[in-house]
């Protein structure tokens, strides 16, 4: 159930200027949000008691989506349309998953930097494969200059993978090894004026079977070189992970908080997956993923405890995420909507 039903006076203003600069929004944003809480999309719901009311919680100009979500939109319809509604909902930034098209024909790297600034977006990062069987696999460890050489070519200032550290096994000399590619990845982004990144799920956050009162994704924050290679926290797997690994194997506590990884070390997480999730313990992992402001992960607090570290409103980038939405365009635009609704409570 949503947890908004008012327009949004903020994000009315954003979508306004845009028009007044000759970037069309398409839509306003009262109907934007008031379409998002029609029966035609989920049932009406509590109006949120933060809508219009004090400083936004999320800053001005970082909202992004994982394009991920819009797989079936891409492949059937192109970036061209796709990015037009993302513009209209009032995206400002993307993260790509690919940068092809399927049956829409193909594009060139030239021409989707070109289409993603004609709309508004600003292309923030990209997912790659970490490693393949294949040497000719678009991975980073079998065609790292290729990868940034593409990265560059659309104008990224992130690049990453979402594959987990499991490369060469889960011990901790595993994950130090690792370690030592995302190292290299790292330095060499770097030099291109990039910044290498590592997306988690949940199984970050399991223990080392060579020791397991090591926390893998420790190992991988102590392994890495800060200045070079930097993290993607997916917040609803990383709920998950606290679900899932909060005891060791031998069932002694080890509880964590995934907030505080990043309160720990800001610096080191650029982006942030928003993705939802209605807590489920009978589930595998412990939350079924749904739209966000529709879950129980409470981002309110998240968002606001990031946001409000000194020098850090405007350092970190939100990608809004649902691996398998029900339909990815009403995703897109209710998950917008949504964080665009919080404001910091007075």
């Amino acid at each position: 159930m949503s947890r908004f039903s008012q327009p949004d006076p903020e994000l009315t203003h954003r979508l306004s200027r845009r028009g007044m600069l000759g970037v069309a929004a398409g839509a306003t944003a009262a109907a934007l949000l008031g379409a998002a809480a029609t029966p035609a999309t989920a049932a009406t719901a509590p109006t949120s008691t933060a809508a219009g009311r004090g400083r936004p919680v999320l800053p001005p100009g970082r909202l992004g989506i994982q394009l991920y979500s819009l797989r079936d939109k891409v492949s059937t319809l192109g970036f061209a349309p796709v990015f037009a509604e993302l513009e209209k909902y009032g995206y400002d930034e993307v993260e790509f998953a690919g940068y092809t098209q399927g049956s829409a024909g193909p594009i060139t790297l030239a021409q989707l930097r070109r289409l993603a600034r004609d709309h508004g977006l600003n292309p923030i990062g990209s997912h790659v494969g970490y490693y393949a069987d294949d040497p000719n696999a678009y991975t980073f460890a079998d065609n790292l200059t290729k990868v940034l050489d593409d990265a560059q070519a659309l104008g990224l200032r992130h690049i990453g993978t979402a594959s987990g550290p499991f490369r060469y096994g889960s011990t901790v000399d595993a994950w130090k090894r690792a370690a030592e590619d995302f190292n290299t990845y790292g330095a060499a982004a770097k030099a291109r004026g990039m910044k290498f990144y590592q997306h988690n799920h949940s199984e970050e956050f399991s223990f080392a079977t060579d020791n397991p009162k090591v926390r893998l994704y420790d190992v991988l924050l102590a392994e890495t070189d800060p200045d070079l290679v930097f993290l993607e926290m997916d917040i609803f797997w990383a709920y998950s992970g606290q679900f899932r690994f909060s005891k060791r194997p031998d069932g002694s506590p080890a509880p964590f908080e995934p907030l505080d990884y990043v309160l720990r070390q800001p610096h080191r997480y650029p982006l942030f997956h928003v993705k939802d999730g209605v807590s489920d313990p009978a589930d595998t992992y412990g939350y079924r993923m749904t739209d966000v402001g529709d879950g129980d992960i409470d981002y309110q607090r998240f968002l606001s405890a990031v946001t409000r570290l000194r020098g850090e409103r405007l350092a970190h980038h939100w990608q809004a995420e649902h691996d398998q939405p029900t339909e990815s365009f009403t995703f897109a635009r209710r998950s917008s909507a949504y964080l665009h609704s919080l404001r910091e409570k007075c």
